[in-house]
């Protein structure tokens, strides 16, 4: 083989995991985890609180406590912070955990719609565009990766 051979441009791509390269998709996916975490470290707040804010509901088949929700959504909250700030410096680990914490965040703001129901559903549709954007943004990625 003669050295001096042509590479393809795929060969030039950084084959190390936590420098992949990100797309537009995925910096929103990360916007959208802080505001995301950030929401449901407020609401989090706001529940270990036992904020007048939240109605009592009676007869759930999730029976919490208020703090005991507040205690997850705090938790939660931070979390997909700081996975956040991890996806948009480009670690590919933290996209994974993303869609990890992403589906949590839905499911754990599914259960809390009796408590505060608009808020949820915000939270909850947000956590979605979080696992839609990351999971999006991993397959363009590696798509044009190879075509490039």
């Amino acid at each position: 083989m003669a050295r001096d051979a042509p590479q393809p441009e795929w060969a030039n791509v950084d084959p190390r995991p936590w420098h992949g390269p990100t797309s537009g998709t995925t910096v929103f996916a990360a916007a959208l985890m802080i505001f995301g975490g950030a929401m449901a470290i407020f609401e989090g707040v706001a529940a270990v609180a036992e904020d007048d804010l939240f109605l009592a509901t009676r007869h759930y088949v999730f029976d919490f406590s208020l703090a005991g929700w507040g205690w997850v959504h705090l938790i939660l909250g931070i979390v997909t912070v700081l996975a956040g700030c991890a996806v948009l410096g480009g670690a590919l680990w933290a996209r994974f955990f993303g869609v990890l914490v992403g589906g949590l965040g839905a499911l754990a703001n599914f259960l809390w719609v009796p408590y505060y129901p608009l808020w949820a559903l915000a939270l909850v549709a947000i956590n979605i565009f979080i696992v839609w954007a990351l999971c999006t943004g991993m397959h363009r990625e590696a798509h044009d990766g190879r075509t490039a």
